[in-house]
């Protein structure tokens, strides 16, 4: 991890295309500005931390719900064979 410091108005840049800028500093919070082009997705971590953990939630149930809808298939050919 590269730790920098920055002043109030002080930047950091990215790449060719992201730059950070120090918005303000108040009692222990700061606000960061970001430029960036539209097709960079820029989140917080506990937001990226909730969408994966919502997205693990969906695909499992998406996955039970496949087993359960495979083994009424599977139920429903036992009786059609019969």
């Amino acid at each position: 991890m590269l730790i920098l410091s920055r002043k109030q108005d002080e930047s950091i840049v990215i790449g060719e295309d992201v730059l950070i800028k120090v918005v303000s500093i108040d009692r222990g919070s700061v606000k960061l500005g970001f430029e960036a082009p539209p097709k960079t997705l820029i989140l917080r971590a506990e937001l990226k931390e909730a969408i994966a953990s919502e997205n693990k939630k969906a695909l499992s149930a998406s996955s039970d719900q496949n087993t359960s809808s495979n083994q009424a298939l599977l139920d429903l050919g036992k009786h059609i064979k019969r």
